[in-house]
């Protein structure tokens, strides 16, 4: 009898660990599954996992059940294969997913829309968005296709930059059945000869808001606004920001849905070409329409030492990056940033060679886009010159009126000579807390580790995770998160490409 009860407890303990741990379930990679195929998780339909695959000019939807088997490999053959593929964008839904893509045929770009199930089939037929006639071969994406947070709108715009001084920026507003809500076509004048556009979001209004700013051969903005458009509206209105004597480094947007704020930051710097100072804040009410908070707060001493790495005290934050800002119920918010730079033997690098590139160099084109995609094209760079670096993670807490509350810093040590693509991080949340997922090089074997930041700012290295495989390396930075506990990483096994579901 005494023997049973033991083994009962046994069992029964067992199974709470279990349901308190970490497991991971690997898929099989196919043989054309190489490193330089281009990929996207497009997520978690009535169950099953989904993954878009392109190999050679073929297009495939990959389902998964939930032990990482293949179910089904759909080939969507609607797609053209003898014509330009440039870009892929998924939006998953419970039950579907909508494959937005754009190609080019001859001198015309197509973005068109396909709705799939479940089970990777079409459903429907496939819709055409827009189209727009180039007299040349693009080579980043015209269109960009963006989602409100609760997916009830999509956008699908594109800006016209031929003429310098007026750049027109074409719209077409969708609901959640790709029906058009509104088409507009806005000229937005561009005064000055160094003036761009930056970061661009949709809230869950069909509201649109972006930046615009004066920024010289890269370097920090020296004058910046935000713009917004109303969904139904023919029109933008543009409001300043009061930057006084200090100059800001890329422009990040967050919407905030439940308060109804647009919430703005950056770093900042009182010099130009000077040392990172601290962050900049600014808050946009949308109901009363004004700024409720612009503010700037400077970096303790005490925090520079502990974030600083190999740098020294006053250039700590010079090679940190804005990765993630999270919004609060009550107004509070949450930033994540990360050291990232590159080492040479020919040439020194700083922030100021990256900083604005993505949006500085598509200038020449008659169209483009201000983003360019994370997965599509990413390919393994074979030049031994450059050496890649991911260091420190550095976590902020503030309130609602930008008063600092906590902070944080994860100590990592990353780099590599091939690519970045196994170095950075992915952020998950689970149950209130922010999990921090990426690898660490443990006796010469990346693995993947897992460190926890609770609401009060307390900080965890969760144990190893389970059924962590030795023979696979993991590319966080382009997992997704695709339920409340689940999140399927891009793995790398024998030279070719899978993907880990991991369960918390």
């Amino acid at each position: 009898m005494i023997c049973r009860r033991l083994i009962l407890l046994m069992v029964l303990a067992a199974a709470f660990f279990n349901s308190n741990s970490q497991k991971i379930v690997y898929s099989e990679p196919d043989r054309d599954d190489t490193r330089r195929m281009n990929f996207e998780i497009a997520g978690k339909i009535n169950g099953n996992f989904l993954v878009y695959k392109n190999v050679r000019n073929r297009d495939w939807i990959v389902v998964l059940d939930n032990e990482m088997r293949e179910i089904t490999k759909e080939e969507q053959d609607y797609v053209p294969d003898n014509d330009r593929m440039i870009n892929v964008d998924f939006f998953a839904y419970p039950d579907f997913c909508y494959m937005v893509y754009q190609y080019q045929k001859k001198n015309t770009i197509y973005c068109m829309a396909s709705k799939i199930d479940g089970n990777g089939k079409k459903v429907g037929d496939v819709i055409q968005l827009d189209t727009t006639h180039l007299g040349f071969a693009a080579d980043n994406k015209v269109y960009t296709v963006l989602s409100s947070e609760d997916k009830s709108k999509l956008i699908v715009f594109k800006i016209n930059s031929r003429n310098r001084k007026m750049f027109r920026i074409t719209t077409v507003l969708l609901n959640d059945r790709l029906e058009t809500l509104k088409r507009n076509k806005i000229n937005l004048p561009m005064e000055e000869r160094n003036e761009y556009l930056g970061e661009f979001q949709l809230d869950n209004e069909g509201d649109l808001v972006f930046t615009k700013y004066e920024s010289s051969n890269g370097d920090e903005i020296s004058r910046a606004s935000f713009l917004t458009k109303s969904a139904y509206e023919d029109s933008l209105m543009q409001h300043p920001l009061d930057l006084g004597d200090i100059n800001l480094d890329e422009i990040h947007i967050k919407v905030d849905n439940y308060n109804k704020r647009y919430f703005l930051t950056s770093f900042y710097y009182k010099e130009k070409r000077g040392n990172v100072d601290g962050f900049y804040f600014y808050v946009w009410d949308k109901q009363s329409r004004q700024s409720l908070i612009e503010t700037s707060v400077a970096f303790s001493e005490e925090l520079r030492k502990e974030a600083k790495g190999d740098a020294n005290v006053k250039m700590a934050f010079n090679d940190y990056f804005i990765r993630n800002i999270i919004t609060r119920k009550d107004g509070g918010f949450i930033i994540a940033s990360e050291a990232y730079y590159t080492t040479s033997r020919f040439n020194s690098w700083n922030r100021w060679n990256y900083l604005n590139r993505s949006y500085m160099s598509t200038m020449d084109y008659y169209y483009y886009s201000p983003y360019y995609s994370s997965i599509w094209g990413r390919g393994w760079n074979s030049s031994q010159n450059v050496r890649f670096h991911a260091d420190n993670i550095t976590v902020f807490s503030f309130d609602k009126t930008g008063k600092p509350e906590w902070n944080n810093v994860i100590v990592k040590e990353q780099y590599d000579d091939q690519s970045d693509d196994l170095l950075s991080y992915q952020v998950m949340v689970t149950g209130g807390q922010l999990h921090f997922l990426f690898n660490q090089n443990e006796r010469r074997v990346n693995l993947l580790n897992d460190y926890s930041v609770a609401p009060d700012g307390q900080m965890n290295r969760n144990p190893t995770l389970k059924n962590l495989d030795k023979g696979y390396e993991f590319m966080p930075r382009y997992a997704k998160q695709v339920s409340a506990r689940q999140i399927i990483i891009p793995c790398i096994t024998r030279n070719y490409i899978c993907f880990a579901k991991v369960e918390f």
